[in-house]
């Protein structure tokens, strides 16, 4: 996943963020934190998409439709919900 990547998820999942050590975001819902993930702040590689996809919780086949804005964030909410996250 490319950092560009990182920062689409973070603006559709309207993804709280806090910069730190790495960049951090955060998926609030009701007040309540339900996901987090991070990023290094690093340029020039790839970020490990399989430990973001599982910090936030979604399918292989989800994000990548959260990353090719097939889905949306009701789609997401929607997924965490049939997942009992909420």
């Amino acid at each position: 996943m490319k950092v560009h990547e990182f920062e689409r998820l973070v603006n559709k999942l309207q993804l709280k963020v806090r910069d730190s050590r790495d960049r951090i975001a955060w998926f609030e819902y009701e007040g309540r934190i339900i996901t987090r993930t991070k990023r290094s702040h690093g340029k020039g590689f790839d970020l490990p998409a399989d430990l973001i996809r599982n910090q936030l919780k979604v399918s292989g086949k989800e994000m990548a439709g959260l990353i090719q804005c097939r889905l949306s964030l009701d789609d997401y909410v929607e997924i965490l919900r049939r997942k009992k996250l909420l």
